[in-house]
């Protein structure tokens, strides 16, 4: 006679566990002190984001989010806080380009950016490109509170795929609350699963997407004009908008701020042409007699922005 094993005794075998990315949060803080300078109190790297003070003007503070390993990859879970109290003034750019890349799992990475502008504080948050390598898929955030009189630059380039490949899966998604209330709020897929991307209707051909947001609570007496981008002053002939040289236009929001929207075959020329519009808002500020981003840095803190875009 055969006995059956008693139900206690069969045990299932143990499943493997699932491969899981890395968790990292980067914290950035600035806070002005008694005398009138930006401090950091808070700069803490993490993971793969390590944080660097780099050199401003007198009052203010800047930071370079420096890559330490590579990230993300399939399964990470990444983010960056920043936070510009009250009266504060921050600029944070980066070191070199982020590349998403597929790893050990096809679990999706996520790189979630937080930032808050406090009362008459000013952000500019001017990161390198991301690239979106071949089997990649990564969904990116970026949510922005902003108190009534605060000030913000955020710069976003999105390249798909690196040289001669096509690229992974993106999705993104903008939110800019000014007051409690939505100024912004748009969402973007490219790559494999997402129909019409590459059409004429989207991207037509080009490779690199990006924007440029300025919010300036003086744009409520004297909006931005919309115009298009591309054949401005210092444009070598045949550089400007067109076939093959990529497309922008510049634009006013329904609020206190303007929207730039470029897309284009590379990097370098998506940067020329945000750079454009960036300088576009440089100017209007000269004008109401608001200048607002020193020559230090925007030459040397973002330098190193204009020579990865060129690389």
């Amino acid at each position: 006679m055969t006995l059956a094993p008693s139900p206690q005794s069969v045990r299932p075998p143990a499943a493997e566990p699932a491969a899981t990315g890395l968790r990292a949060t980067a914290r950035i803080l600035a806070r002005v002190d008694a005398y009138g300078t930006t401090r950091l109190p808070v700069l803490d790297g993490d993971g793969p984001l390590a944080l660097r003070r780099v050199r401003a003007a007198a009052g203010r503070a800047a930071v370079c989010v420096v890559g330490a390993m590579s990230a993300p990859l399939g399964g990470d879970r990444l983010g960056i806080e920043a936070t510009a109290e009250a009266g504060a003034w921050l600029s944070v750019t980066a070191a070199a380009a982020t590349v998403a890349l597929p790893g050990r799992t096809a679990a999706p990475a996520t790189y979630d950016v937080r930032l808050t502008v406090g009362d008459g504080a000013r952000l500019y948050w001017l990161p390198e490109p991301l690239i979106s390598a071949a089997g990649s898929d990564l969904r990116m955030t970026t949510t922005v509170e902003l108190a009534p009189t605060a000030r913000l630059v955020l710069r976003e380039e999105q390249v798909l795929g690196r040289s001669g490949e096509q690229p992974g899966a993106l999705r993104s998604r903008l939110t800019v609350r000014r007051a409690g209330r939505t100024l912004l709020d748009q969402e973007t897929a490219y790559g494999p699963g997402v129909p019409g991307w590459d059409t004429s209707a989207v991207l037509g051909g080009n490779r690199a997407v990006g924007q440029l947001l300025v919010v300036d609570p003086d744009f409520e007496e004297e909006p931005a004009e919309a115009r298009l981008l591309g054949d401005a002053p210092g444009e070598r002939p045949g550089e400007g908008t067109g076939p093959g040289r990529g497309t922008g236009v510049l634009a006013p929001l329904a609020g206190p701020a303007a929207l730039a929207t470029v897309v284009a075959p590379d990097a370098l020329r998506l940067r020329r042409l945000l750079d454009e519009a960036y300088e576009t808002h440089e100017a209007y500020e000269n004008h109401t007699g608001h200048a607002a981003h020193a020559a230090g840095v925007a030459d040397g803190a973002d330098g190193a922005a204009r020579r990865t875009a060129a690389g």
